[in-house]
């Protein structure tokens, strides 16, 4: 068995950022990096949740994901890091205008996935 000992710089260096590679992209454009982001475990369901201008405390969240502690934590330092989300230590986590902005872009996915869903 292999332990690894990962620094907050370590963990920094493996969120997605425009430009560097990530899942399905060795040049790091911009959409596959958002795409590495929003497919990583719990990242799109804890945006979910925050819709509607939600605030929730860490444990909130963790009930209404059912994501463990451990990857609700990652997620949601890498969704943070990317300007995704934010979080107030009195009113909790929440998206940041530019993770609303994402939220509303998403929609006609949904709608898409409705309209799919019903042929």
């Amino acid at each position: 068995m292999r332990y690894e000992i990962r620094s907050n710089e370590m963990t920094k260096a493996r969120i997605p950022k425009p430009g560097r590679r990530a899942r399905g992209s060795a040049t790091g454009r911009p959409v596959m990096v958002l795409l590495d982001l929003l497919g990583r475990r719990w990242a799109l369901r804890v945006i979910w949740e925050l819709r509607d201008s939600k605030r929730l405390n860490f444990r909130e969240l963790e009930q209404a994901t059912g994501a463990s502690p451990s990857v609700l934590n990652t997620r949601l330092a890498e969704l943070r890091e990317s300007g995704i989300v934010l979080h107030d230590e009195g009113t909790g986590y929440g998206l940041t205008p530019s993770g609303t902005d994402l939220l509303m872009r998403l929609m006609p996915l949904h709608d898409w996935a409705d309209a799919w869903a019903k042929r």
